[in-house]
């Protein structure tokens, strides 16, 4: 591990933490120092869940974090330590706060066309998504130009609620509505559910002002198209 961040330019921390904080930071962090490492830049991959409820609201990189699940307040925690390590050590550190990603693999079509789609309703439940290939593009943006410091949200434009998603989508593809089942029906997964216990807004324009970033999928609508093009 030493000699691997001694070589490394850009360090990217994806893994999800748990009880005990960030293990990326466990790893790294005395890695870095055994090494007398500065990378150009280190990037850690939080979730919009650290925003909490916001009502339908919106939320920006400023703003108070009221993370109302576990896994939420596991990343706020996660997130404060590596802004504490990177100005600590003198690490070029960034976060980038994502939303539900998707992609080819991964999105409703794929729901749809297995049969197990569902349209699941919250009335005034709305959020943000942002395709894979948006994520990456954001990332490598801020490899371009390193801040100590930043945060980022990286998502589309257009928060939208879910059974508008699925509904259009299915409408799209020829398909007959899923059937709809409630958020706290046991079908629904615990992690789908989750994405159910905050209503909000997330604003990108930060990333687009100081990045020069720009969703090449700004809504679903254009995500889902790029997928069923995949296809």
């Amino acid at each position: 591990m030493t000699q691997a961040v001694a070589c490394a330019s850009a360090i990217l921390v994806t893994a999800p933490p748990d009880a005990a904080g960030c293990p990326g930071a466990r790893a790294l962090l005395p890695a870095l120092t055994a090494a007398g490492a500065y990378p150009d830049w280190i990037g850690y991959v939080s979730s919009t869940a650290v925003y909490g409820d916001r009502d339908g609201g919106w939320a920006f990189e400023d703003d108070a974090l009221n993370a109302s699940s576990l896994e939420g307040a596991r990343r706020v925690r996660a997130e404060a330590d590596w802004l504490d390590a990177g100005q600590g050590m003198g690490l070029t550190v960034q976060i980038f706060r994502l939303p539900a990603i998707y992609g080819p693999g991964r999105s409703v079509v794929d729901r749809l066309k297995d049969g197990s789609a569902r349209i699941v309703r919250k009335p005034g439940q709305v959020f943000n998504r942002v395709h894979l290939e948006d994520a990456v593009s954001g990332l490598f943006a801020s490899m371009d130009r390193p801040r100590p410091g930043a945060v980022y949200n990286l998502t589309d434009d257009a928060p939208s609620p879910v059974d508008v998603v699925m509904a259009g989508a299915a409408a799209r593809m020829g398909l007959p509505t899923p059937p709809e089942v409630d958020w706290t029906d046991p079908s629904v997964s615990d992690a789908m559910r989750r994405f159910y216990l905050d209503s909000k807004r997330i604003s990108n324009a930060r990333a687009k002002a100081e990045l020069g970033w720009r969703p090449e999928f700004p809504s679903w609508r254009e995500g889902l198209e790029a997928i069923l093009a995949s296809r």
